[in-house]
């Protein structure tokens, strides 16, 4: 997903410049030295089955060639006409109506409204509202893919928790965590688990219900979690990490109050039906075959169509839906050229023979090493790529290609590749400092990096140590 900005008047999507930046630099480098690479490394091929997955024991090494310069630097252009181009201009349409729509949605206050009441019609139900508000978030991070959308509304969900006795950190859990660990336990998340599924060349359906296990022990560890925190600060009010921070906003708890209207009631009608209609799109298109392998543009489709028919709908001038939904897809452009660039970093391995060496290398040192080995370390590879690149399509695009057939030649199944790319990618998002939109949601509510470190590192352990207990058992069982 794309990065936050401060500014209400940009889309919440668009990528800060500095983030852009960093993430093109290590992308250029990476793209370079692949073509490098083609004067060092022998060209080789491997021959390939009728899915197009390698055969082991096929390897044919030939002679070091090289690529010519031009080839290196007109590449990101020229792999959208590359035998991965059809693909990779589904996913960058796909990646714009999705910016596009979740811009209209924020700037029409159809997610604030809609989550918000939702919040409130349990606000005298203190002993569950926690759960329930982390079950809502993390279902919307799950299957919808939103993170930075929701942490948009996280000053509402701290001042609700405040108005009912908890505090700050209550509030960031309940509403920041929760909607990260819904994109990281992904069911159908179509930033992940979407992207990934159509890479590997399997439907969304393939290991879901795995992930749904996953997102079940997700959610009650985060559950159980904050539950404990405010049992305790309820006995000790002074153990709160944000005890003095919070003497000065409990004053403001009633300005969360949403006033109720007939405008506020028809704008939550008609974003539930509309977040209703994608989840029935969702589970068509996880259950039946024949339109599964056509999920990215199916759910663009419906994201597009549905999103402005909720704008027309909802907006008083009916030109500010189409305002909204063009802004959106514009600051999603950024990403679609890292997107391009993490790309082409397979086709110059491609066009100068030297992929197929590559994986060989890597089959041959990975081999008798184990499948969990394996998995553990392409999941610490996708780890450390997250402290640099924190796009999970730039990443997707970045180094599924290269991954995926060599688990598939190991013996190592798609649906548990894409687990381990999901569990990678997102739960470190709100502890490292590199991730702008974690230091947007604490600065929005007054929360030092500091004590939201010392109140999260244990819970992100448990979280560590769980995705490995959980990779462990998918290897265990051929999953």
């Amino acid at each position: 997903m794309a990065t936050l900005k401060k500014n209400q008047e940009k889309s919440f999507s668009t990528i800060g410049l500095r983030s852009f930046i960093t993430v093109m630099a290590i992308l250029i480098a990476v793209l370079i030295f692949s073509g490098v690479l083609s004067y060092f490394v022998p060209q080789g091929s491997y021959e390939r089955d009728e899915s197009g997955n390698i055969i082991i024991g096929t390897f044919e090494e030939k002679g070091v060639g090289g690529i010519a310069p031009w080839r290196v630097l007109t590449a990101p252009a020229r792999v959208f006409a590359s035998g991965d181009g059809i693909t990779i201009i589904m996913i960058s349409l796909f990646l714009l109506i999705m910016s596009g729509v979740f811009n209209l949605l924020d700037k029409t206050n159809g997610i604030k409204i809609f989550i918000g009441k939702i919040i409130h019609r349990l606000s005298k139900r203190s002993s569950a509202v926690i759960c329930i508000c982390v079950f809502v978030f993390m279902m919307f991070g799950s299957f919808f893919g939103m993170f930075e959308e929701l942490v948009t509304l996280v000053p509402l969900v701290v001042m609700l928790t405040l108005s009912m006795g908890m505090d700050t950190m209550a509030g960031l859990g309940a509403c920041m965590l929760a909607a990260c660990f819904g994109f990281s336990a992904a069911i159908t998340n179509p930033f992940s688990v979407g992207l990934a599924s159509e890479i590997a060349g399997v439907t969304t359906l393939n290991g879901v219900w795995l992930r749904v296990i996953f997102f079940g022990l997700i959610y009650v560890t985060l559950c159980a979690f904050l539950v404990i925190y405010i049992h305790r600060i309820r006995k000790k009010p002074t153990a709160s990490l944000s005890y003095e921070i919070d003497l000065e906003k409990r004053k403001r708890a009633d300005s969360i109050k949403i006033v109720p209207c007939a405008k506020n009631e028809f704008i939550f009608k008609v974003f539930a039906a509309f977040f209703g209609v994608q989840l029935i799109v969702l589970v068509l298109i996880a259950s039946v075959r024949a339109i599964s392998s056509y999920a990215i543009p199916i759910l663009a489709f419906s994201f597009l169509v549905g999103g402005i028919i909720c704008g027309l709908l909802v907006t008083e001038k009916k030109k500010d839906t189409f305002k909204y939904l063009l802004k959106g897809a514009v600051s999603m452009l950024p990403a679609i050229v890292m997107i391009a660039f993490a790309s082409s970093v397979k086709l110059v391995m491609t066009e100068s023979g030297i992929i197929d060496t590559i994986m060989n290398g890597v089959i041959k040192t990975l081999d008798g090493k184990g499948k969990f080995l394996t998995v553990l370390l392409i999941y610490f590879l996708i780890l450390f790529l997250q402290i640099f690149i924190g796009s999970a399509s730039a990443k997707i695009m970045l180094i599924m290609p290269i991954i995926m057939p060599i688990c598939v030649a190991l013996g190592i199944s798609p649906a548990v590749v894409i687990l381990v790319y999901c569990m990678a990618d997102g739960f470190t998002d709100v502890i490292m400092p590199t991730n702008p939109v974690l230091l947007i949601g604490l600065s929005m509510v007054n929360v030092p990096y500091s004590k939201w470190v010392r109140w999260t590192w244990k819970l992100q352990l448990l979280v560590f140590a769980l995705t490995i207990l959980v990779l462990f058992f998918a290897v265990s069982i051929n999953y």
